[in-house]
């Protein structure tokens, strides 16, 4: 499912507006990506978690030459499903 399709169903599914249900999809990712940036996590209860790991830097290779190559430490996002969400699923 891509974005537009996921606005197609809220809209379906919620009565809303295709607009309004763009613009609600839009804000919540731009919420949820601006308190990640702050380094806090977001919880919703059922659905799941989105939180930051720290991913250190470390020693790759190129695949082409073998080349050992620096790669550089970086956050991560995490996403660990809710239990609702995990049995929908299962």
């Amino acid at each position: 499912m891509n974005k537009q399709e996921l606005v197609d169903a809220i809209a379906g599914d919620s009565g809303l507006s295709k607009a309004d249900a763009k613009r609600a999809v839009d804000g919540f990712v731009s919420v949820v990506g601006a308190a990640l940036k702050n380094d806090d996590r977001v919880a919703l209860v059922g659905f799941g978690s989105f939180s930051i790991s720290k991913r250190a830097a470390r020693t790759g290779r190129n695949p082409q030459t073998g080349a050992a190559i620096q790669i550089k430490a970086k956050n991560v996002v995490k996403f660990k499903a809710g239990a609702d969400l995990a049995g929908k699923v299962n």
